[in-house]
C-alpha cells in the first residue's frame, strides 16, 4: 500500500486547532483568567428568525409523509437556486440557476473543486492566505507559487505577468487581512487570467460586509469573468449559519476548457460525491434571501460592524498600523514593538487575556502582524479594547 506522502509536506497541525489548543493549556492553568476571544471567525449572534421560522417549517414537513423529502437534487432544491439568483440580480449580477450549486459551506467546495483539475496545474496563491487555499493544494501535490501581500501594496497584490498561472485564488473582502479590491484591480485579474487561459478561484465569503458601492460584491460584476472564474459563497457569516452549514458555488455554463464545461464535470462530480444539503437548512438559507430575512441579516452585520469601528478607533489611537475593518468583519494589524506574530498572541493572551490569531500562521508573509475579528459581542469588543489600550 501507498499512501498520500504529499501530508508529509503539511503543517501538523490546523492553525485555528493549535490557537485552541494554546488557549485551553492556559485556561486549565488560570481557570479564574477572563479569556475574550477574537481569533476565530466565528460568530456569535443567533439565526435570523425568518431563517429560524423557515428551518421549523422544513423539519415539521420532513415529520409528515404527504410534505416529507428525501433525496434531493445534488444541485439543490430549485427554490433555493432562484433565491440566489435573484440575490445577484439585487447588485447587476445575471446568473444562470442552472449555473449554481448548493453547497454545505464554502470551504468544502474551494477544496473540492480540484477535483476538476489536474496536479500538475500551477497554482497562484496570495501570502498571506486562508490556510485551505495552500494547504488542499499541497495535499494534491501541486505546483504553488505565491504572491506578496505586504504594508506597500495594501495587502492586494496585483497580477505579474511574467508569472505562469494556471488556477489563481482571490478572496476579497480578503480573510485574513479584510482587504477589499477595487473594480479596477479586478479588472487587472480578470485580463490576467484570460491571457493566461487560468481560472480564478473567487472566494466571495464576506461580500455582504462591503459598504463601499464602488467595490464589487461579486467577480462577475467584471466583464468577462463568466469565462475564466468560479465563485463561493458562504451563509455562515452573511447569516450565522457557521453550525447550519450552507453555501453556493457558481460555475459559469460558459466557463469552457480545452473542450469540456467545467459546469457540466462539477455537476458529474457532485452528483458522484455530494448528496446535496438537507431539505430544512435549504428551506432557512431561502428565507435568508426575502426582504425580512435580508434585513434582518443587516442588522446581525450591523452589529459586528461596530465591533471592528471600535477596533479600528482603538488602534488610530494607539498609532498601530492596520488593513481591513470598514469592508470586512477582520482587522489586519502589524504587532507592536517589533514583536513576532506568536510572541504578540503570547503576550495578549498572558497580559490581557485577548486571543487574536498570529498573522504567521497565515504565510511567511504575514510574520509580524495579527488578525483581529469583529464576530465577538459588542461589550466584549469594548472590554477588549479598553484592556489593549491600557496594556500598551
Amino acid at each position: 500500500m501507498k499512501l498520500n506522502e504529499n501530508y508529509k509536506n503539511m503543517e501538523e497541525s490546523y492553525l485555528f486547532s493549535l490557537v485552541a489548543t494554546k488557549v485551553s493549556q492556559y485556561t486549565k492553568q488560570h481557570p479564574e483568567a477572563d479569556i475574550i476571544r477574537l481569533g476565530i471567525g466565528d460568530v456569535t449572534l443567533p439565526l435570523p428568525q425568518p431563517a429560524v421560522n423557515a428551518f421549523l417549517e422544513g423539519a415539521a414537513q420532513q415529520g409528515k409523509s404527504e410534505s416529507f423529502h428525501g433525496y434531493g437534487p445534488e444541485q439543490g432544491y430549485l427554490f433555493l437556486r432562484e433565491a440566489v439568483r435573484d440575490y445577484y440580480e439585487g447588485f447587476g449580477v445575471h446568473i444562470d440557476t442552472e449555473d449554481i450549486f448548493i453547497s454545505d459551506g464554502a470551504k468544502s467546495d474551494v477544496g473540492n473543486i480540484l477535483d476538476l483539475f489536474d496536479k500538475d496545474n500551477t497554482v497562484l496563491i496570495p501570502d498571506p492566505v486562508y490556510p485551505v487555499y495552500r494547504d488542499t493544494n499541497v495535499m494534491a501535490g501541486r505546483d504553488i507559487r505565491y504572491l506578496n501581500a505586504n504594508m506597500e501594496n495594501g495587502f492586494l497584490p496585483l497580477p505579474d505577468p511574467s508569472q505562469k498561472a494556471d488556477i489563481i485564488y482571490i478572496c476579497s473582502p480578503n480573510n485574513p487581512t479584510g482587504a477589499a479590491y477595487s473594480r479596477e484591480q479586478l479588472k487587472a485579474w480578470v485580463s490576467y487570467a484570460r491571457e493566461q487561459e487560468a481560472i480564478i478561484l473567487y472566494d466571495a465569503a464576506y461580500e455582504a460586509f462591503i459598504q463601499d458601492p464602488d467595490l464589487p460584491r461579486s467577480i462577475f460584476e467584471i466583464e468577462g469573468a463568466d469565462t475564466c472564474a468560479i465563485e463561493f459563497c458562504s451563509l455562515s457569516k452573511t447569516a450565522g449559519f457557521t453550525g447550519t452549514r450552507c453555501g453556493y458555488t457558481v460555475v459559469p455554463h460558459t466557463l469552457e476548457r480545452e473542450g469540456m464545461s467545467l459546469r457540466k464535470m462539477w455537476l458529474r462530480r457532485q452528483t458522484t460525491k455530494f448528496n446535496g444539503v438537507s431539505y430544512p437548512v435549504q428551506k432557512a438559507a431561502a428565507a435568508v434571501f426575502t426582504p425580512e430575512g435580508l434585513k434582518a441579516c443587516r442588522e446581525h452585520i450591523a452589529v459586528y460592524r461596530e465591533n471592528t469601528r471600535i477596533m479600528a478607533e482603538t488602534l488610530k489611537r494607539l498609532g498601530i498600523w492596520f488593513v481591513g475593518g470598514k469592508n470586512s468583519p477582520y482587522i489586519w494589524l502589524k504587532c507592536p514593538f517589533g514583536m513576532q506574530s506568536w510572541e504578540f498572541f503570547d503576550f495578549l493572551l498572558e497580559k490581557a487575556n485577548i486571543v487574536g490569531t498570529p498573522g504567521s500562521g497565515f504565510g511567511k508573509n504575514g510574520e509580524g502582524f495579527f488578525r483581529l475579528t469583529g464576530f465577538g459581542k459588542n461589550e466584549d469588543t469594548q472590554k477588549a479594547m479598553d484592556r489593549l489600550q491600557n496594556l500598551l
